[in-house]
């Protein structure tokens, strides 16, 4: 269930909002469970509600760097064809997950772009059945992507697709980040990886090479961050408000 953005807002504060006041926005303890059942990180503490990752710091957070491959851009049409994510705490990489997904069409340009033909996918495992694995290797990890918006908005409209709600967990997006702690002609992944080196093997526009390539970022940019953002929320925080750098112009 969505919830209002001054709620969200007043959540990712380490006050957060007092438990008999939150509750009575809430229609029953069931929905919070709901609300907690489709990613988001919810806490109870000192009497407070509030996101968890207001709480804990960068390294004890759980990331979820997730990169998808669509059959088109329109989620009211289209759909998920890969999905790949890889899951990243205090430096480390500690899962991931990889799939193709059934589908019966896909045009020739996203199959060149992709290198994913539709002979693969009819033989994929059904999107139900996808979105319900992911949801759990996902849990209320903080989503992150590259163009978090994107991933974010298709995976999401998948899971409402097949029954699952749509998803709650907290967002970060690496080009947000990346716009914020460096200097670079373009932000593109494959740019930044061609550049920097990022991930040697990458193939781009395959998921999970993508999201490994994007978790490289991650850790490269979290070095950058200012040592005044201790928390996952302030982290997020600062994706959004810090100013931009000004792109590196190569003359």
């Amino acid at each position: 269930m969505p919830l209002d953005p001054k709620i969200i807002q007043r959540l990712s504060k380490p006050i957060g909002i007092h438990q008999n006041e939150f509750e009575s926005k809430i229609a029953c303890e069931t929905d919070i469970e709901m609300l907690k059942a489709q990613g988001m990180n919810l806490i109870l503490h000192t009497k407070a509600y509030k996101f968890l990752t207001s709480l804990l710091s960068i390294k004890e957070t759980i990331f979820c760097i997730v990169d998808v491959e669509t059959n088109g851009s329109k989620v009211d049409h289209h759909q998920i064809i890969e999905i790949g994510a890889v899951k990243f705490q205090n430096g480390k990489i500690i899962d991931t997950f990889e799939s193709l997904v059934y589908c019966e069409s896909i045009n020739e340009q996203i199959s060149e772009i992709t290198g994913i033909s539709v002979a693969e996918t009819l033989e994929a495992p059904a999107l139900s059945s996808v979105m319900a694995d992911f949801r759990l290797f996902l849990g209320d990890a903080v989503f992150v992507g590259h163009d978090a918006k994107f991933d974010f908005k298709f995976t999401s409209a998948m899971m409402d697709r097949v029954g699952l709600g749509v998803l709650l967990n907290r967002q970060l997006c690496t080009i947000d980040l990346a716009e914020r702690t460096f200097e670079s002609e373009r932000y593109g992944l494959k740019y930044l990886n061609e550049t920097y080196a990022l991930h040697v093997d990458a193939v781009h526009h395959r998921a999970l090479s993508d999201a490994i390539v994007t978790t490289k970022l991650l850790e490269q940019v979290l070095s950058l961050i200012p040592d005044t953002v201790h928390t996952t929320e302030e982290l997020i925080a600062f994706s959004k408000e810090a100013t931009r750098i000004k792109k590196l112009l190569i003359r």
